[in-house]
């Protein structure tokens, strides 16, 4: 496998057009914090899985026109080759990609909606990483997390669009917003806390998405497995919605602040575990928060509580080890900000 992605690596270099199609497939990967093709392969096929299994296919199509869009427009926009070629621009509109038609009704015009969204995630990725650059961090997926909150209180003002978040718009505390019964089901629930990273409700996803994170990295896809557990147990202990917990709902968050924390930004060791613990709950209790500010705009809280969350543990500089000696997962989203802008 080593001499084949050499050779992937070679072509690459030498053809424009497999380096593009290498940056896409690094793409879906980076949304997970990796860097390789076979991981975002492997991401693809398991979009596709979940999109197919819930009888949506739309969403496997937005999701790789919003991948190629995206990465097209930073390669337009001139971005730094280094960064480009690490999928570094394509993750967020990958994850747009899957968004819109996710929560719109199916129209021709909803193409055109995710396209130009797909472009100004893009934008917004350059707009945020420059911000962010000031304090050592990155954006990571709030470029996605604001432009398709954007795209969705945009889409009620048209006539021509009818969202689909299944969200009732209600004030703080007005009517019933935890209940039904839990199933049980722990393992299966576990892997949805995986799949809904990407917007996808499959434990058969979240299986292949740990997979695609053993390709590329061991303690990622343990430390997924750690945000998925320990999020849904702690949303359980707590008594958070059962339906809701039955999808995933509470754990995909968490996963990508594990990895992040985990298995990227620091190496492996019992103090980092430890840090990663509380990062899941805080990651948790601040995805509950943002439930409660946004109920009353009936969208959904995406991957914004990851993003607080990170910046959160980060901002500290607290370095308990350095950061792991793998280049693959090194060269990912936290490590290429000084390239992006």
């Amino acid at each position: 496998m080593t001499a084949a992605v050499r050779q992937w690596d070679r072509l690459s270099d030498r053809n424009p057009l497999i380096a593009f199609v290498d940056a896409c497939l690094r793409g879906p990967a980076q949304v997970v914090l990796q860097n390789n093709p076979l991981t975002g392969l492997l991401v693809l096929i398991a979009v596709a899985w979940g999109a197919f299994e819930n009888g949506q296919p739309r969403i496997f199509g937005g999701a790789v026109l919003g991948l190629v869009v995206g990465t097209a427009t930073a390669v337009v926009l001139r971005v730094d080759d280094a960064s480009l070629r690490k999928g570094l621009f394509g993750f967020s509109p990958f994850l747009t990609g899957i968004a819109v038609p996710t929560f719109l009704d199916d129209r021709p015009l909803m193409w055109l909606y995710l396209v130009l969204g797909a472009i100004a995630t893009t934008v917004v990725t350059l707009a945020l990483n420059a911000i962010f650059k000031t304090w050592g961090l990155t954006a990571f997926t709030m470029p996605f997390v604001l432009t398709t909150w954007v795209l969705l209180m945009a889409a009620y003002q048209f006539d021509r669009f009818t969202v689909l978040t299944k969200l009732k718009p209600m004030f703080p505390g007005e009517g019933q917003v935890t209940g039904g019964r839990f199933d049980w089901d722990l393992i299966p629930t576990f892997l949805r806390g995986v799949s809904q990273v990407f917007l996808i409700d499959s434990w058969v996803t979240g299986l292949i998405i740990l997979l695609a994170l053993l390709v590329n990295s061991r303690w990622s896809a343990l430390f997924a497995v750690i945000g998925a557990v320990g999020a849904t147990l702690l949303a359980l202990w707590f008594g958070a919605d059962a339906s809701s917990l039955d999808k995933g709902l509470f754990g995909f968050n968490a996963v990508l602040t594990a990895i992040a924390v985990g298995a990227v930004l620091h190496r492996p060791g019992a103090l980092v575990t430890v840090y990663t613990l509380f990062g899941i709950a805080l990651t948790l209790f601040v995805q509950m928060a943002l439930a409660t500010v946004l109920t009353p705009l009936g969208i959904p809280v995406l991957t914004g509580p990851f993003n607080i969350a990170t910046w959160l543990l980060l901002l500290p500089k607290r370095h308990f080890a350095p950061v792991p000696n793998h280049e693959r997962v090194k060269e990912s989203v936290v490590s290429a900000v000084r390239h992006t802008v």
